[in-house]
């Protein structure tokens, strides 16, 4: 089973707003409202590549509510974690202006709930998948995933983690199964501007040396690369196609990943499902179906 926990959901209202202005009343054109978080944007993707998952997620209040209506819908095991103050977060999206977001805080998570989440965890088997993705609230201690992780040593779990600085900078010392930075957060960790395939894999190497098993490294238009501490690199441009909507390309990368190496074992096949999957949801207004993806899948090289 593939379980994935995310901290901070949050209820995403992507719009388009043809004309945008500062300081004017802006009417949108188009408007779309999913649940979100990167835990979650794995899971729906997971399934729809066919691999049952189950969500794990904190949620509070009346958009908590509508996170768990909508997850639900999409077929995803839910396994919520109930707040009893503050509430879910709702993140702007705006389309027409592309990368432009305003994402909410999310509420507090207590330590009752914390002790929930690790009563949960206690139940993941040998051989299952966990998937850590995505920010934290700003209450919650840097070391929580890395926590983790420390909690589950020796249970036979194959950890994903998706984070960026300490978050990420933490778990090394565990050895992840699979991390995923982008090429300019792996530059912020190193301190160096990364551009393009060939200078990432020197860095994306320094991660295997800290304890990461595979590492890939998004580079939205530029495709994507990957290392392991075998030796293999494969570097892969971006598929063709028109960007559609980048929210939730990363969170899809490593479900395609973590499909095609369920699947069939394959480093190769997993590293090219992945840029399959991250491609298709850009390409996409949602998160990519299976024939989308694999629509992708057939061009790349």
């Amino acid at each position: 089973m593939v379980y994935t926990i995310t901290f901070n959901p949050s209820l995403d209202y992507i719009v388009t707003v043809d004309d945008f202005k500062l300081g004017l009343t802006n009417r949108t054109t188009s408007e779309l409202m999913l649940p979100g978080g990167k835990g979650v944007n794995v899971s729906i993707v997971l399934s729809n590549l066919g691999i049952e998952n189950t969500a794990i997620y904190f949620s509070a209040g009346f958009v908590g509510d509508e996170i768990t209506r909508r997850i639900k819908e999409s077929g995803i095991k839910a396994d919520e974690i109930r707040i009893s103050e503050g509430c879910s977060r709702i993140n702007l999206k705006l389309k027409s202006i592309d990368g432009t977001e305003i994402n909410g805080m999310g509420p507090d998570i207590s330590d009752e709930a914390i002790a929930e989440l690790y009563k949960k965890l206690d139940g993941l088997k040998e051989g299952d998948t966990l998937v850590l993705a995505g920010s934290i609230p700003s209450s919650m201690p840097e070391t929580i995933y890395s926590d983790i992780m420390a909690n589950l040593q020796g249970k036979g779990i194959r950890i994903v983690v998706d984070a960026t600085k300490d978050l990420l900078l933490n778990v090394l010392k565990y050895k992840p199964f699979l991390i995923k930075p982008n090429n300019h957060e792996l530059g912020e960790i190193f301190g160096v501007k990364l551009e393009t395939r060939e200078s990432v894999v020197e860095y994306a190497q320094k991660l295997l040396e800290m304890g990461a098993e595979n590492v890939i490294i998004s580079m939205a238009g530029e495709g994507a690369v990957f290392v392991n501490g075998n030796g293999e690199v494969y570097m892969r441009e971006a598929p063709k196609g028109k960007l559609v909507n980048g929210v939730g390309a990363g969170d899809s990368m490593v479900a395609g990943f973590i499909a095609g190496y369920l699947t069939e074992k394959n480093l190769l096949h997993a590293f090219k499902l992945g840029l399959s999957s991250g491609s298709a949801s850009a390409f996409s207004d949602n998160l990519a179906t299976k024939e989308e993806i694999m629509k992708v899948y057939s061009t790349v090289e």
